[in-house]
């Protein structure tokens, strides 16, 4: 009997959620999605919808827990696609933020999709060897450059943050056969897209990274169109 496909998205919104959720059950994936407006319910499109708050890490085991109940298997996909920052309340000064807004969007940016990898890993040594097995973080160019745009602080100790610990897990676990990767698409140029990003382009290109195919490293930079680019 085939295994059954899996993919847990977390942080579904209508962009690049619903296009990776789309992409994935195309290719015959049993889809989850989780956001702050699930309720686990099944959506129209046929999704399993789960409430989340990314805000509280110690929250998110809950949610493989239901995942495994509904299609009985573990997601051998997950896409960690939330993220938060906290304007400053004065826009000049960075240091304005307070700690508490600090350490909650470092939950969301960081602890709360460690905690998912943790709980993706164990899934993943129920399932047969076979079967691949991969982790994408929604990333952008913020592990790499230093904006002096205040309003970017607590997005970017997130996402450089995370950029480091993916990596790692991705050097470590990958004889395994465990790939995580760092999504962060880009212009055909190489410049970062911030807000641009294209929903359609990460789905199609989160679905070529869940076949491990193209040699692509952890740190996967991706044009619309071309899939993965090496810019560095």
């Amino acid at each position: 009997m085939a295994t059954k496909l899996v993919v847990l998205i977390l942080g579904a919104g209508p962009r690049v959620g619903a296009s990776v959720a789309a992409k994935f059950a195309s290719k015959g994936y049993k889809v989850a999605i989780a956001s702050r407006k699930g309720d686990g319910s099944e959506t129209t499109e046929g999704y399993f919808s789960l409430k989340a708050d990314f805000t509280k890490p110690d929250s998110i085991p809950a949610l493989f827990d239901a995942v495994k109940a509904e299609f009985h298997a573990p997601p051998s996909v997950v896409v960690y696609n939330a993220a938060s920052l906290t304007p400053p309340p004065d826009k000049d000064s960075v240091l304005s933020i307070s700690v508490e807004s600090v350490l909650s969007d470092l939950n969301v940016n960081t602890v709360s999709p460690y905690a998912a990898a943790q709980e993706a890993v164990k899934g993943w040594e129920t399932l047969p060897k076979e079967t691949k097995k991969t982790f994408i973080y929604t990333g952008n160019g913020l592990n790499l450059s230093v904006l002096p745009v205040p309003l970017m602080q607590n997005l970017g100790i997130g996402k450089s943050a995370s950029a480091y610990w993916v990596g790692l897990a991705d050097a470590t676990y990958s004889s395994r056969g465990y790939r995580f990767f760092y999504a962060d698409e880009r212009y055909g140029d190489g410049k970062v897209k911030g807000g641009a990003i294209d929903g359609d382009a990460h789905g199609e290109f989160y679905e070529q990274l869940a076949t491990h195919g193209g040699n692509v490293p952890w740190d996967a930079t991706f044009v619309k169109g071309k899939g993965f680019v090496q810019f560095t």
